[in-house]
């Protein structure tokens, strides 16, 4: 098994579609190089925000080649594979790696709700199928529930493979005590923008967070910070992401209030795939006056 290092900022990126709702590919590839150019240690392609549950199989197929092609193993490729099936979980993974990607982020299954046990197996049929560095991920406001400290604690033990967990949840208490249990068998990587810094600083390793689709360079400049323990730093960095999550994430619709966002700053980051819809002109100007602001010192944050 291929070995991949989960360090730094990576993008959870969005996945561009034309106003029918079609894969905008040269979009795409516009998008995946100011990424990787505003510093990102690796794409997380076909996770939330990329609208994964909207995608077909063969969309998801096109969407990871697309970002391997044009990446051209710059940064590493982290697919998402998740699925509400076992089975179905195991095909779009055996996919990702079909296809060369250097980990794949596998969220919990969703819709039904599953005891410890259905998920604890779940995982462990995925992870002696396919022989590729697995992330965990938890994300209860999507998916109804956490993925608990016992089911991750079980798997890292049992498999070599399982190489990081990204946890959403927003509760510092947990991430910490994720980070007591494995985080010296396994990268603990933030999923929420607000907990990047936090995280870090208990012993994480990074994070997967929406608003680096939007301000890479920022996010990446908060991790360096933290790195060369310029704390004050870091902490102005982590006040000013935490005000564009708020504003991206928990105001308006994520999907659209990112891509928006991106708009903004002249990038082709498309449509949402209904049923989203893109925002209201008041909600762009939001945005649009939020990011003028984060661009222009004083900062204020």
């Amino acid at each position: 098994m291929r070995r991949i290092s989960l360090n730094g900022i990576f993008v959870p990126h969005v996945t561009p579609f034309t106003r029918d709702g079609d894969l905008d590919e040269e979009a795409l590839r516009t998008c995946v190089r100011f990424w990787v150019k505003g510093g990102a240690s690796g794409l997380v392609t076909c996770g939330s925000n990329g609208e994964a549950p909207y995608l077909s199989r063969e969309e998801r197929r096109k969407v990871i080649e697309t970002v391997i092609d044009e990446v051209n193993e710059k940064v590493p490729v982290i697919a998402g594979t998740g699925s509400m099936s076992t089975r179905e979980t195991i095909l779009f993974t055996k996919d990702a790696k079909d296809l060369g990607v250097d980990a794949a982020l596998v969220v919990t299954p969703f819709y039904f709700k599953l005891s410890s046990r259905e998920i604890s197996d779940h995982y462990r049929a995925l992870l002696e199928s396919v022989d590729l560095p697995i992330i965990l991920y938890s994300v209860p406001k999507f998916t109804g529930f956490s993925l608990e400290l016992a089911v991750i604690s079980q798997l890292v033990s049992k498999y070599e493979n399982v190489v990081g967990v990204k946890d959403s949840g927003g509760n510092i208490g947990t991430i910490a005590e994720t980070i007591r249990l494995v985080g010296d068998k396994i990268s603990v990587l933030a999923g929420t923008a607000d907990e990047t810094l936090p995280t870090l600083m208990l012993g994480g390793k990074g994070a997967v967070i929406a608003v680096a689709n939007v301000l890479p360079n920022m996010c990446v400049s908060l991790y360096e910070a933290f790195r060369r323990s310029d704390y004050k730093e870091a902490a102005k960095l982590q006040r000013r992401i935490s005000h564009l999550n708020e504003v991206l994430v928990k105001k308006h619709n994520q999907l659209s209030a990112i891509k928006e966002a991106l708009k903004s700053q002249g990038l082709p980051s498309g449509y949402p795939r209904r049923p989203a819809l893109p925002l209201e002109d008041a909600e762009k100007k939001h945005i649009e006056n939020v990011l003028r602001a984060m661009s222009e010192p004083p900062w204020g944050f």
